[in-house]
């Protein structure tokens, strides 16, 4: 997996050093899966549909199957999480129309996957140790047994630090591994997939591959993955050089069925009178995909009750599953709405993407 994903960058790489010269190359290479996910599937596939009570949550769910499956919070007015509630507290609607809701949970407790992206330009060097600490804890409470994570960070390259474990230990050296990189010129590694190299930014400015590592963990990490999947970026959201733009990491977190949670640390001193501008693009970004933006400056306190906050809604997610009644598969974006008759906010992704089997 890790090999894949260095040869995904170093054609990244390839890409924008074309850029300087007026030329184009596209980014396509397929993502094996992980031993552990192969042995999940194998798992549910061994159970027979017979089996399974409807009522019961999707244990999986691939881009090739006919049921969407939504994890979502429920809040009331004043942002606390709302547990319990029955099947019959929500509608359900696809493009405007109403599905029929097949497969119900109040709480889900099904694996986690997931996704630190921690930002390692200049800009966060007076918050990055924060990041480290904090970040590091969170995970030793997180994660349970049959729970995966992986430790990405970008600043000019996009560097994948630990694939998928379920080992604690190895996820916080990762992180304290992470050190700031705010530049130089860049060039391309002497040979793909040996100690990556940083992204060449030549002919755009350098600063942060903030998008093209969304892009980069959402297709090629978690894409293949099922169950739960969530992504929390350690950054102040400003983007500069990245290949992709915005909506393309939107739609790769979406193709992938992965939450984003943004926790904006930003050390304001950095940006003078100017301030930043991050915000309004990391609000986009975890609105479409179901997640949050919690801002967190260069406080601790705040940056420890942001993870928090995100631990308690993974751990209090309702998952509902239905199949569309419009079954043609064009590849275009589907809305989805859920909808609670008591009132409460619906935290949920904004839809889906109604891919075509694969051959």
């Amino acid at each position: 997996m890790r090999s894949v994903f260095r040869l995904k960058v170093f054609c990244i790489q390839l890409a924008l050093l074309g850029l300087a010269f007026g030329a184009q190359l596209a980014v396509a290479q397929d993502v094996q899966m992980v031993p552990d996910q192969q042995d999940r599937e194998a798992a549910d596939k061994a159970q027979s549909p017979k089996d399974k009570d409807p009522d019961e949550p999707v244990t999986t769910f691939k881009a090739n199957t006919n049921v969407v499956q939504l994890f979502f919070n429920v809040k009331d007015k004043k942002g606390g999480l709302i547990a319990n509630l029955s099947k019959d507290s929500f509608d359900v609607l696809e493009d405007g129309k109403p599905q029929t809701i097949k497969y119900y949970s109040a709480e889900s407790q099904l694996p986690l996957t997931l996704g630190i992206l921690i930002d390692s330009s200049a800009s966060q060097e007076r918050v990055l140790n924060m990041e480290q600490e904090v970040g590091g804890a969170f995970l030793s409470e997180i994660l349970r047994e049959k729970d995966m994570a992986f430790v990405i960070d970008f600043n000019i390259k996009v560097s994948l630090l630990q694939d998928f474990t379920s080992s604690a230990r190895r996820l916080k050296a990762a992180l304290n591994s992470v050190k700031i990189d705010s530049g130089g010129q860049a060039s391309l590694p002497g040979i793909p997939g040996q100690g990556g190299g940083p992204v060449p930014t030549m002919g755009v400015p350098k600063g942060t591959l903030l998008y093209d590592a969304v892009y980069l963990a959402s297709h090629d990490e978690m894409a293949q993955q099922v169950d739960r999947k969530a992504m929390i970026l350690l950054t102040d959201g400003e983007d500069q050089g990245s290949q992709y733009r915005l909506r393309d990491a939107i739609e790769a977190a979406q193709k992938s069925d992965t939450i984003v949670y943004v926790l904006l640390c930003a050390d304001r001193g950095f940006y003078g009178f100017g301030g930043y501008s991050g915000d309004s693009d990391m609000k986009k970004l975890t609105t479409e995909t179901g997640g949050r933006l919690i801002e967190v400056g260069n406080k601790t306190d705040k940056l420890k009750a942001a993870f928090d906050q995100i631990s308690q809604e993974l751990r209090s997610q309702y998952n509902i599953g239905y199949v569309p009644t419009n079954a043609v598969k064009n590849g275009g974006f589907r809305k989805v709405q859920i909808h609670s008759k008591d009132g409460y906010k619906v935290q949920s992704r904004s839809g889906y993407f109604a891919v075509p089997d694969k051959e």
